[in-house]
């Protein structure tokens, strides 16, 4: 099974962050990274089972959704090279949001968990976007 962690200091307070990143849809807070989401289906942001297209080669359907703990878990179900459905099972990513109690910031946490035939490949792909959305999304508290 293959895995990918990647976590930054964002600063804000938890609650701030993680009303700019909980809606699955929205990724108003990721310019630059995300040039395009794609609703797909009636199914609101927060509601399992909500599905969506990135910048048209990312497939995601939300799995979990807890507000009070300030995480989300998705699949994604199909994209490009190494993540398209014939290379890729089982692909599950999480992102939680933790508060930094000291300093009133807060850690971001994205990890995701596969199967596939070549972990490093899925890694190649999904560890540059998860840096480049974290880094978005400090740059999104940095101009607040």
């Amino acid at each position: 099974m293959g895995t990918c962690y990647n976590s930054a200091v964002i600063a804000a307070p938890a609650d701030k962050v993680w009303a700019a990143i909980r809606d699955f849809h929205d990724f108003s807070w990721a310019k630059g990274v995300v040039t395009h989401a794609e609703k797909v289906g009636a199914a609101a942001g927060t509601e399992v089972g909500a599905v969506r297209v990135i910048n048209g080669a990312f497939r995601e359907t939300l799995r979990s959704f807890d507000e009070q703990g300030r995480q989300f878990s998705y699949s994604i179900d199909d994209g490009p090279g190494p993540l398209a459905t014939a290379n890729v099972q089982r692909y599950l990513g999480t992102v939680r949001v933790l508060p930094v109690t000291l300093s009133d910031q807060t850690l971001v946490e994205w990890v995701s968990e596969y199967e596939s035939v070549d972990d490093g490949a899925i890694g190649g792909v999904c560890n540059p976007v998860y840096r480049a959305l974290l880094g978005a999304l400090q740059a999104h508290f940095a101009g607040a």
